[in-house]
């Protein structure tokens, strides 16, 4: 059975994990964090791996912290953008026996609805990305946007698509929305939402519309397993679910 540390535990995601851990036949709850715990909790109960749902303010230190440790990481929190990363990567080189597998998304179809995007950028003069998630959300965009947003820039840059046309240049309530290496995101949140995301792809006289909608927590469940499974057997720093679906 391997030991599993929860940090934000008592949040959505970490209670939905908790019970999902406990449920499965090799992984079982060595320690639930939250804040204002004891951190030390995690090597004190012999943990093997750290999940981490805690609020994004607090969890780039405790991932830092985790590595130190020496024990393997699994992020679910949003907000790891490429600088994040970057510095992970960095803490790593240090510890070379630690991997950390960052996961912006647990939902399988939002893992397919990213890659089948990022395919088909490079086919169309305009893309934008609509996110939509409850109210509760303290960041914005996802972490699912953010990294859709900057795959499919990087496969539209490789193939030296120009910027999608927008005329805007009077928008003083700013509802065009923001822009990740400049592919436009919107952020929804709205109750009755839990976790959905659209891709937008126009040439003139033709759309394709890409979406996936998560609708229950325990829909991300086995990607959480999934990746907790993984990421003892991964190497350095791993980011999203699709490196270990075998998609190629």
């Amino acid at each position: 059975m391997t030991r599993i540390a929860v940090l934000g535990a008592r949040g959505r995601m970490g209670v939905a994990s908790v019970h999902a851990i406990e449920a499965s036949s090799d992984m079982s709850v060595a320690a639930e964090i939250d804040l204002g715990d004891d951190l030390q909790d995690i090597v004190d109960q012999k943990s093997e791996a750290v999940l981490v749902f805690s609020p994004p303010d607090v969890a780039h230190d405790q991932v830092q912290w985790c590595i130190e440790q020496g024990i393997h990481v699994v992020v679910g929190t949003s907000g790891f953008d490429e600088d994040a990363v970057e510095k992970i990567r960095a803490a790593v080189v240090e510890h070379g026996d630690v991997n950390v597998f960052i996961v912006p998304n647990f939902s399988v179809g939002a893992v397919l609805l990213t890659r089948f995007a990022t395919q088909a950028a490079p086919f169309f003069e305009s893309v934008e990305i609509v996110e939509m998630h409850h109210p509760d959300k303290v960041d914005a965009p996802s972490g699912t946007a953010l990294h859709t947003a900057e795959r499919i820039a990087r496969a539209r840059s490789e193939a030296g698509c120009a910027p999608s046309p927008d005329a805007t240049h009077l928008d003083p309530h700013g509802t065009r929305g923001g822009r990740i290496d400049g592919i436009g995101v919107h952020a929804i949140r709205v109750r009755g939402f839990m976790s959905s995301q659209e891709v937008l792809l126009g040439v003139n006289g033709e759309i394709l519309a890409l979406r996936y909608d998560s609708r229950t927590r325990e829909s991300l469940m086995p990607g959480v397993l999934t990746a907790l499974r993984a990421v003892p057997n991964l190497t350095g720093v791993t980011v999203g679910l699709e490196a270990v679906l075998s998609l190629d």
